[in-house]
């Protein structure tokens, strides 16, 4: 993909190429509050404290909007089968919490009334020689009082965040930190733990990022908050990422089942694929092809190369292909119909594949069902979901140290129908069984 397209100003690279990352370690990591709900604001002036206002394009027009510019519009997805090597490489991503996207600019690290944001672009730009890493520098939500404050800086790989940067430190932080790589002192910087995600909202920039971005926030919130992950996962708005044709564009960074400090693009994702991240690539950490972009750390080539064997491995060819279909198909079994699978499993024996394919002789419940079943199938829904938040956190909490389970499916026998009431009765029957032959054999021999 021609680098025109991607219009990132806020990508500042250099050739030389050096990759590190430092382990996960505690700190908290809380959703930050959202500009989701308010639209309705006046312009802002540029001061930390005053951030209630808006100049975000107008993302209020309902279904006309998402029609033209959301995900419905005429050209989603038209070329998903291309996503796949559209991140141009880098090998660190610097975020700065800064206001909200209401008050971001069209562009932001130039705007004459957000000083912090355009001195921190320009100091890097002018050390872009300098700077051995490859580095991207994009800004996300920041209010004060809060875990993400306006000023604070994260950065991944490192898994790290510097507190409060100001205009009159910008060029010690460059130097000591992106430059150096070392430590920016007085500052120590706190190590962040779990998975960060970043969803494009810079709507005064792009409008497909506008009215796709805020949606897809607020369903990574209610999924987080339904699968019991808060303080696990983060997801926050950024600006411009690159690729507004891809909106919804999100980046996920955390470690992979190696432990390793990763961060995945994805692209064209909607709030019905949410679920599908949350606990394939977040919980068993799996990627899903359909909808990736890249990887940090690898070149366009490889990351189609990395989508490749990935697809050799799984035995699919198909991405970008019958999508909407596809997307339909993925949303329901991983999130409509999941719990009365597994209902159907404890019924039948069956079990489910990581591809979210039933190995089920017969995966449909019988017509005739009692109120009774119906009741108890209602009431696993609410437990499912639960185990469901219990596996994610259970992949998270031991990411680091590089362990991974996988369930394996096989078809069930007759043995797998048996209660274990059932088991207990034949063992008893067993049981006397052979007491009655002992006792025979006794009598025989006393005749």
């Amino acid at each position: 993909m021609a680098a025109s397209s991607r219009d990132d100003p806020l990508a500042f690279t250099n050739p030389s190429i050096s990759s590190s990352s430092s382990p996960i370690t505690v700190s908290s990591a809380d959703p930050l509050d959202s500009y989701l709900n308010d639209r309705d604001s006046a312009a802002a002036s540029g001061s930390f404290q005053n951030d209630g206002g808006g100049i975000l394009a107008d993302t209020s027009g309902g279904s006309s909007s998402d029609l033209e510019f959301g995900f419905s519009r005429p050209d989603f997805r038209a070329d998903q089968h291309q996503l796949a090597g559209t991140v141009e490489l880098y090998d660190r991503h610097v975020f700065l919490c800064y206001k909200n996207p209401r008050v971001w600019p069209p562009r932001i690290e130039a705007a004459e009334f957000d000083r912090l944001p355009r001195l921190l672009s320009a100091a890097v730009s002018a050390r872009k020689p300098d700077i051995k890493k490859q580095t991207r520098l994009t800004i996300c939500e920041g209010h004060d009082g809060t875990e993400t404050s306006n000023g604070d800086v994260l950065i991944f790989p490192d898994m790290v965040r510097y507190r409060r940067l100001t205009h009159f430190d910008v060029d010690t932080f460059v130097e000591e930190v992106l430059v150096k790589d070392s430590e920016w002192l007085p500052m120590t910087p706190e190590p962040l733990k779990g998975l960060y995600i970043f969803v494009c909202c810079h709507g005064s920039r792009d409008r497909r990022c506008g009215v796709c971005g805020p949606a897809l926030v607020n369903r990574f919130r209610d999924e987080i908050e339904l699968h019991g992950l808060l303080g696990k996962v983060s997801v926050s708005p950024c600006s411009h990422i690159g690729g507004h044709k891809y909106a919804g564009n999100v980046i996920i960074f955390g470690p992979n089942i190696n432990g390793e400090v990763t961060g995945h693009w994805y692209g064209y994702v909607t709030p019905d694929d949410v679920t599908a991240l949350l606990e394939l690539h977040i919980g068993k950490g799996e990627i899903v092809d359909r909808l990736w972009r890249g990887q940090m750390g690898l070149s366009e080539e490889e990351q189609r190369e990395s989508q490749n064997r990935r697809l050799q491995m799984n035995g699919d060819t198909n991405i970008g292909k019958d999508t909407n279909k596809h997307t339909e198909t993925s949303t329901n079994s991983l999130s409509n119909t999941s719990a009365s699978r597994c209902q159907v499993e404890e019924v039948m024996g069956c079990c489910q594949q990581e591809n979210g394919n039933s190995c089920c002789q017969n995966a449909e419940l019988p017509e005739k069902t009692h109120s009774s079943e119906a009741t108890a199938v209602a009431k696993k829904v609410s437990t499912e979901k639960k185990r469901s938040g219990r596996k994610l956190l259970s992949r998270i909490n031991s990411s680091s140290k590089g362990s991974s389970t996988r369930r394996v499916c096989s078809m069930p026998t007759w043995l797998d129908s048996w209660e274990r009431e059932d088991t207990y009765a034949a063992l008893a029957v067993a049981c006397a069984a052979l007491s009655v032959a002992v006792a025979y054999s006794c009598y025989k021999q006393l005749r």
